[in-house]
C-alpha cells in the first residue's frame, strides 16, 4: 500500500466533512489563541512596571487554569459529535476491507493534521493579538504603554504542551471507541436513536428538589465568603438539578404536549414532538450544557462589568477620605501623639485639608446569638455566618465628627448596621445589656472596617469609660488577637496626586523614626491596585465570556447538524407522502420554539435566583450599588438573548438545508 495512502485519505476525509470540521477547527484555533494570550500576558514584563501588577498577574494565571480546564473538557465534548458522524464512514471502510489498525492510522493522520493546523494558526493568531490585548489591559488599569513587541517562548511552549496533550487524549479516546465497536455498530452509529428513559417523574422531582435547595441556599446565605462551602454546595445542586430537569422535564413536557390532541395533531408539531421524544436523553444533556454555559456567561460578564463600571463607588466606600491615618498603639496617648505629628507634617508639607474627620474607636469580632454578642477565640465552621465585627465610638467623638448633638443615658447606645440590619431592640455584650435608643442612617467612614467581609455593627457608647471597660474585657478573652483603641484621622485635599503620594511616604518615615504604630492609606495609590484587581477580573470575565459563548454556539451548531442528519431520511419519507417544504420549515420552527429555547429561559431563572447571593458578594467587595448590578445583569441578558436568537436562526437554516437535500 502506498505510503501516502493514509495521509491522502485523511486529508480527503477532512475535506469532505468540512461542514463538520470547520467550526471545530475554528474553535480549536480560538481556544489556542486565547490560552496563549492570557499566558503571555501573565509573563509580560511590562505588567511589573504597573501598579497592581501582582493582582493582575495572579488574575491572568487563574485565567490560564480556567481556559486550560475548559479546553480539555470542551474539546473532548465537541469531538464526540464528530466521531458520531464519522463512525458510519469508518464502519464502511471496515466492511470494505480495512482492519482496525488501518483505521487507527487514518485517525492518527487526521488528528495530526488538526493538531498542526490549529496550533500553528492559533499561535500565530494569538501572537498577532497579544500586543493589542496588552495595550487594552494597560488602558484599563491606567498603566504606561511601553514600546516594542513581546514574544514569550515559555507561553508558546506551554500552549503547545497543553494542546498536544489534549489532542493525544482525544486520539486515544477515538481509538477506544473504534476498538470496542464492531463494523455494524460503526455503520449505524450515526442513526442509533435513544430509547425513552424510564422513571422520568422521579428524576424530575429529584431535579426540582436539587434546584430548589440550591436556590434556597443562594437566597438565604448571609455571607457568601465566610460560607464559601454553602455557595459551592448551592452551585453543585443547581448544576445537578439542571441536568436532571432537562433529562426528565423535557420528556415530561413532550409527553404533555403529545397528550394534548389539539396541539399534537398538527403537522408542524406532530413531526417534531414524535421525533424528539425518542432521542431526548442525548438532547437533554446538550440543552443542559447550553443552559449552564449561558448562566456562566451571564453571571461572569454581569459581575465583572458591574465592578468595572462601579469602580468610583467602590473606591469611595473603601476610602472615605483621600488620606487616612489609623493610629494603633496600646497606649492611647501615644496614638494621639502620632495624629498630632501627622497634622504638623501636613502643615509643613503645605498639604491643605479641605475636610477632616477624627475619632477614637475600638473594634473586635464576636458571634451573634439572638441578641447576644459572644466574644470568643474559638469559632466553629457552622458559626462563620454569624460572625460580626463590632466597632465602638464614644458619643463625644461621634457628635464632633458628624456635627450632631445627640445624648445618651447610661446603658443606652446608638446603632448603625452597614450590611445586615440588627433587628433586636436590645443587645448584650459580655455581662452588660444595652438598649438601642436610635438606629442611625449614616456613620463616619472607616475604610478598614468597610473592607471587612463580616457584617459590622457601629455602636456609639455614652462615654470613653464604657469603651475602656469593653477593651479590658475583650483583651482578657482574646489576648494576643485583641483589638486596640485606635484613632482614625482622615482628610481630603486639593493637593495633586503626586503630592499625596509623597505625603504618604513622609508619614511612614515619620512613624518609623518616632516608633509610632499605625497605617497610612491613600486613595490615589489604592486606585491603581483596585484597577489591577477589577480590571484584570473584567478582562478575564470578558475573555471567558467569549469562550463560553463560542462553546454555546458550537454545541448548538453540532446539535442542529446531528439532528439534521438523524432526521434527513425521516423528512425525506414525509415529503414523499405529501409533506411540503413549507411544512418542513414549520416543523423546524416548532421544534426550536418548543424545546431549544428552554436553556435561555432556564438560564434567566438561574441568574435571577443567584442575584441575591452574587449581589452580597459584590457588596463584600464594596460594590454596594445594587441598582447598577441589576441594570448590568438585565443588559447582559438582553444582549445574550439577541445573540442566542441569531445563533438559532442561522443553525436552523443549516438544519433545514440538511434535511431538505
Amino acid at each position: 500500500m502506498n505510503k501516502l495512502f493514509y495521509p491522502k485519505l485523511a486529508a480527503s476525509g477532512l475535506k469532505k466533512n468540512r461542514r463538520l470540521y470547520i467550526p471545530y477547527l475554528l474553535t480549536c484555533i480560538f481556544t489556542v489563541a486565547m490560552f496563549y494570550i492570557v499566558k503571555s500576558l501573565s509573563l509580560n514584563p511590562g505588567l511589573s512596571d504597573m501598579v497592581g501588577d501582582a493582582t493582575m498577574t495572579f488574575t491572568m494565571k487563574f485565567g490560564c487554569v480556567v481556559i486550560g480546564l475548559f479546553a480539555l473538557i470542551f474539546l473532548f465534548y465537541t469531538n464526540s459529535f464528530l466521531m458520531k458522524q464519522r463512525k458510519k464512514e469508518f464502519g464502511l471502510f471496515h466492511i470494505l476491507g480495512m482492519e482496525k489498525h488501518h483505521l487507527y492510522r487514518l485517525i492518527a493522520w487526521e488528528n495530526l493534521y488538526v493538531a498542526i493546523f490549529t496550533l500553528t494558526a492559533g499561535l500565530l493568531f494569538g501572537i498577532a493579538l497579544d500586543k493589542a490585548m496588552f495595550l487594552l489591559v494597560s488602558r484599563m488599569i491606567g498603566g504606561e504603554i511601553p514600546l516594542g513587541f513581546f514574544l514569550s517562548p515559555r507561553a508558546v511552549v506551554e500552549t503547545m504542551v497543553l494542546f498536544l496533550g489534549i489532542y493525544t487524549l482525544i486520539f486515544l479516546n477515538a481509538l477506544r471507541q473504534i476498538k470496542t465497536a464492531n463494523p455494524i455498530e460503526l455503520l449505524h452509529a450515526g442513526n442509533m436513536g435513544e430509547k425513552e428513559p424510564k422513571a422520568k417523574w422521579f428524576m424530575a422531582i429529584l431535579g426540582l428538589l436539587c434546584t430548589g435547595a440550591g436556590y434556597y441556599l443562594a437566597i438565604t446565605t448571609e455571607n457568601p465568603v465566610t460560607s464559601l462551602f454553602l455557595v459551592f454546595v448551592a452551585v453543585i445542586l443547581v448544576v445537578i438539578g439542571t441536568y436532571l430537569l432537562f433529562t426528565a422535564g423535557s420528556i415530561a413536557l413532550l409527553k404533555v404536549l403529545k397528550s394534548h390532541k389539539g396541539y399534537y395533531y398538527k403537522t408542524r408539531h406532530f413531526i417534531s414532538v414524535s421525533g424528539m421524544i425518542y432521542r431526548m436523553k442525548q438532547n437533554a444533556v446538550g440543552l443542559a450544557n447550553i443552559c449552564i454555559l449561558s448562566t456562566g456567561v451571564l453571571l461572569m460578564v454581569a459581575c465583572t462589568t458591574s465592578l468595572m463600571v462601579g469602580m468610583e463607588d467602590i473606591i469611595r466606600s473603601r476610602y472615605p477620605n483621600q488620606l487616612a491615618l489609623y493610629a494603633d498603639d496600646e497606649n492611647l496617648e501615644t496614638a494621639g501623639e502620632a495624629v498630632e505629628a501627622v497634622k504638623q507634617l501636613q502643615k509643613e508639607s503645605g498639604i491643605e485639608a479641605t475636610q477632616e474627620m477624627e475619632y477614637r474607636y475600638l473594634a473586635f469580632g464576636a458571634i451573634l446569638q439572638e441578641d447576644t454578642f459572644l466574644v470568643t477565640r474559638e469559632i466553629k465552621l457552622t458559626e462563620m455566618d454569624s460572625v460580626q465585627s463590632l466597632m465602638f465610638v464614644p458619643l463625644e467623638d461621634y457628635n464632633k465628627a458628624m456635627g450632631e448633638n445627640k445624648t445618651l443615658k447610661p446603658g443606652e447606645v446608638l446603632l448603625y448596621s452597614n450590611r445586615t440590619e440588627y433587628k433586636h431592640p436590645r443587645m448584650k455584650i459580655f455581662d452588660r445589656n444595652y438598649v438601642i435608643k436610635e438606629r442611625l442612617k449614616s456613620f463616619p467612614g472607616n475604610g478598614i472596617i468597610a473592607a471587612n467581609i463580616a457584617n459590622t455593627q457601629f455602636i456609639v457608647m455614652p462615654n470613653m469609660e464604657d469603651i475602656q471597660e469593653l477593651y479590658e474585657k475583650q483583651k482578657e478573652i482574646l489576648t494576643d488577637i485583641a483589638g486596640n483603641i485606635r484613632i482614625y484621622y482622615g482628610f481630603d485635599t486639593n493637593a495633586k496626586e503626586k503630592e499625596q503620594e509623597e505625603f504618604q511616604k513622609a508619614v511612614y518615615n515619620l512613624m518609623a523614626e518616632n516608633g509610632y504604630y499605625g497605617t497610612m492609606e491613600s486613595s490615589v495609590n489604592a486606585r491603581q491596585s483596585f484597577m489591577g484587581i477589577y480590571g484584570g477580573l473584567f478582562f478575564i470575565g470578558i475573555f471567558l465570556g467569549l469562550l463560553f459563548v463560542m462553546a454555546t454556539v458550537l454545541i448548538i451548531y453540532y446539535k442542529q447538524i446531528s439532528e439534521g442528519y438523524d432526521d434527513k431520511e425521516r423528512f425525506a419519507i414525509m415529503q414523499k407522502v405529501g409533506m411540503s417544504r413549507e411544512e418542513v420549515k414549520a416543523s423546524i420552527r416548532s421544534q426550536v420554539v418548543t424545546v431549544f429555547f428552554l436553556p435561555l429561559i432556564t438560564a434567566g431563572i438561574h441568574v435571577a435566583a443567584a442575584f441575591p447571593m452574587f449581589n452580597k458578594i459584590l457588596i463584600l467587595m464594596n460594590m454596594e450599588n445594587t441598582e447598577m448590578y441589576a441594570v448590568c445583569t438585565g443588559i447582559c441578558f438582553l444582549v445574550f438573548a439577541v445573540m442566542y436568537v441569531v445563533i438559532y436562526s442561522i443553525t436552523a437554516r443549516t438544519y433545514y438545508r440538511i434535511v431538505s437535500q
